[in-house]
């Protein structure tokens, strides 16, 4: 069996939908397409592909095995147009991480320009706050928040975010506006779970650290419900810069406390470091970094 020409129709049938409609595409007879595809699955003794009458789709391993594919497929294309000294433009399928707030106000316009630049290049855009494990999901390029653990990752740095303390200009007229972190103690508050602690939250007074305990009055699990509640006038709220920015430049919420805020968090775009760094990869890197560092500019 020839492995490569066998992924390569494999990938075909995912991408067309069909073994029928991938026939068509490769100009191939269907027994072929339909012989390799069996081959591949015999070979790994596992099921890639669940078939009915009416539609095609991957198996959990099918889907891991799939994107294993592409890359091996462009790292091959890429060795051999290096060997050749042949020109090539960046092409293949870029998996892009972000969370999601951020990455659709900036990361998503920044990566559809970068489609238009390259044309040949196919991308999937994975919004999510959760934290995910590059290889393992077959991720190119991620966007983090937050200091990074010693790993084998590359990271490139493209700005800083703050964490900011808000509310709106209502509840701060009816309520009061705390003067210190302390005052928060007499405030209800409206927590963010999947950035800081639900019970306390950490500013700085000089150069020490002072964790204050909140009243949450409200716990929500995403910046936008967070930002909108605390709008609304449910409590004071504490999300990352970017996530309150158009609500605090149309007036609905009001930064406090900013001479408290704990250090700025680092906002890094990170690789998994193989080398040699893929073209599609470099290119996404070279055209994202300074438009998402521009982007950065003010937070």
């Amino acid at each position: 069996m020839d492995r490569l020409d066998a992924m390569s129709i494999l990938i075909e049938v995912v991408d067309a939908g069909s073994l029928s409609a991938a026939s068509r595409r490769l100009d191939i007879p269907l027994a072929t397409v339909s012989r390799k595809v069996g081959d591949l699955e015999t070979h790994l003794k596992t099921r890639l592909l669940n078939r009915t009458t009416r539609q095609l789709s991957l198996t959990e391993a099918g889907a891991a095995y799939v994107a294993s594919c592409r890359r091996i497929l462009e790292e091959v294309g890429e060795a051999e147009r290096a060997a050749t000294g042949e020109y090539a433009a960046p092409r293949g399928y870029l998996v892009v991480t972000a969370p999601m707030v951020f990455g659709r106000l900036h990361v998503a316009p920044v990566l559809a320009e970068f489609l238009a630049h390259y044309p040949q290049i196919d991308a999937r855009l994975f919004l999510t706050d959760r934290h995910t494990h590059m290889l393992e999901e077959h991720i190119d390029v991620a966007v983090r928040v937050g200091s990074l653990p010693d790993s084998a990752l590359m990271a490139m740095n493209i700005g800083q975010l703050r964490l900011v303390t808000c509310a709106s200009p209502a509840y701060l007229a009816s309520r009061g506006t705390p003067r210190t972190p302390e005052d928060l103690t007499q405030h209800p508050c409206v927590a963010f779970d999947g950035l800081t602690s639900t019970r306390t939250w950490d500013f700085h007074v000089g150069k020490n650290a002072r964790a204050v305990q909140i009243r949450p009055r409200l716990v929500t699990n995403t910046a936008e419900s967070a930002v909108d509640s605390a709008a609304l006038g449910v409590g004071i709220t504490r999300v990352l810069s970017y996530q309150a920015a158009a609500a605090v430049r149309e007036g609905r919420l009001q930064l406090l406390l900013e001479e408290f805020e704990p250090p700025p968090l680092p906002i890094s775009l990170v690789h998994t470091g193989q080398l040699p760094v893929p073209l599609k990869l470099r290119a996404f890197l070279d055209f994202a970094r300074p438009r998402l560092q521009a982007r950065l500019t003010g937070f």
